[in-house]
């Protein structure tokens, strides 16, 4: 035997996997034709699984600690090679390091919107997403159904499988609760629990993962979180008017006359020109939101004059909603009782889009202050 032979026949493999990235979640120790020695040193640090495959069957398995590989230990793979007297170096077998440690910022989102049949809104689209744990909790099924013959695997790998599962699964939790859009959002966390068995069962004997907890953060449409935000919501509970919601804009266009109506009819709500004002736009909201709700066969509501031909209108942005249109008279109205202010947003035919008010021509006259009076003549004193 030459000095070299000797040498290498003392040394001891060791097989160890140094892993930091936390984003790889199986790795197959490298090893020219998968030869382990008699004797090998393998070292298997905490969140880590060491797994023996012997021509595609699963053989032993290690958990954290350090061992010296020989036949006593490796009851297994001694019955798959036939080993009935122990081994002589080398013995063939691919060793497989598994991640066991939870991954926890995976995240997930509904690609595209599910519906909700809501008893409300009717069907609202909604979206949901959030964070997702997951970690290997079957390394026989994972190594089956996941790794295959890759000598690694990375969490991007199962992420999007993931992504696609949840989605799945909350359009199915959504169709089981029955739940209206209100209720889906303020119900989220004990929801999320829910969510979380849907998913775990879909993953745990196919994949061989499992899923200790998932976030949801369900999004509605703007339009219903507006209405919501107004108070539509305790409108819809408590029924009247919105016994059987069909638009949702009807109904905010319908609160909007409303409050126009309840202004003009405040006698203290500015003097003679802030009535003569709030009349004006809240009975051109009125006739406005009477033709918009106007059921078929029912008598038109009579409307108002239209302006004169060739008279500048303009349209008022007033808490979000656009009123109009209104004349340059009703607009000195509006002035004088502060409903119209400089910083107010209009529009006029013609115009490009909304400017404040105080920088239309036609208007800019209306924000002028007058002139301070001259001050009083003295009396002429008393003749002696």
């Amino acid at each position: 035997m030459g000095l070299m032979d000797k040498i290498k026949g003392e040394i001891v493999d060791i097989i160890e996997w140094m892993d930091d990235s936390r984003s790889t979640l199986a790795w197959r120790f490298p090893r020219y034709q998968n030869e382990i020695k008699n004797g090998a040193q393998l070292i298997v640090r905490e969140g880590q699984e060491a797994v023996f495959v012997y021509r595609g069957a699963l053989a032993d398995r290690f958990g954290p600690g350090n061992y010296e590989l020989k036949t006593e230990n490796l009851p297994i793979m001694s019955t798959l090679q036939g080993w009935k007297f122990g081994f002589d170096s080398p013995f063939r077998s691919e060793v497989y390091f598994i991640n066991t440690r939870p991954v926890t910022d995976l995240r997930w989102g509904t690609a595209n919107p599910v519906t909700v049949r809501d008893p409300d809104f009717k069907m609202v689209q909604v979206r949901a997403n959030g964070l997702c744990v997951v970690k290997i909790e079957n390394a026989e099924i994972f190594l089956k159904e996941v790794i295959g013959t890759d000598s690694s695997v990375e969490v991007d790998e199962i992420a999007e499988l993931l992504r696609r599962v949840i989605t799945l699964a909350f359009s199915d939790l959504v169709l089981e609760t029955k739940l209206g859009v209100i209720d889906l959002q303020g119900r989220q966390v004990e929801l999320s629990d829910k969510l979380r068995d849907f998913v775990a069962q879909r993953v745990d004997d196919e994949y061989g993962l499992a899923i200790p907890s998932i976030t949801m953060n369900i999004s509605l449409p703007e339009e219903i979180t507006a209405a919501m935000t107004r108070g539509v919501a305790r409108g819809v509970e408590e029924g009247g008017f919105l016994d059987n919601v069909g638009d949702l804009n009807r109904y905010q266009q319908a609160k909007q006359a409303d409050a126009m109506l309840a202004a003009a009819s405040n006698p203290g709500g500015g003097g003679t020109m802030g009535d003569m004002m709030g009349m004006g736009m809240g009975m051109a909201m009125a006739n406005q939101m009477a033709g918009q709700m106007q059921q078929p066969g029912a008598a038109a509501a009579p409307a108002g004059p239209p302006p004169l031909p060739g008279a500048q209108t303009f349209h008022v942005d007033m808490g979000g909603q656009s009123q109009g249109p209104f004349t340059v008279e009703q607009m000195q109205t509006g002035v004088a009782n502060g409903q119209v202010l400089p910083t107010s947003l209009v529009w006029a035919a013609g115009m490009e889009g909304w400017v404040a008010a105080s920088t239309v021509a036609a208007l800019q006259a209306l924000f002028q202050a007058p002139p301070p009076l001259p001050p009083a003549t003295p009396p002429a004193p008393p003749a002696p």
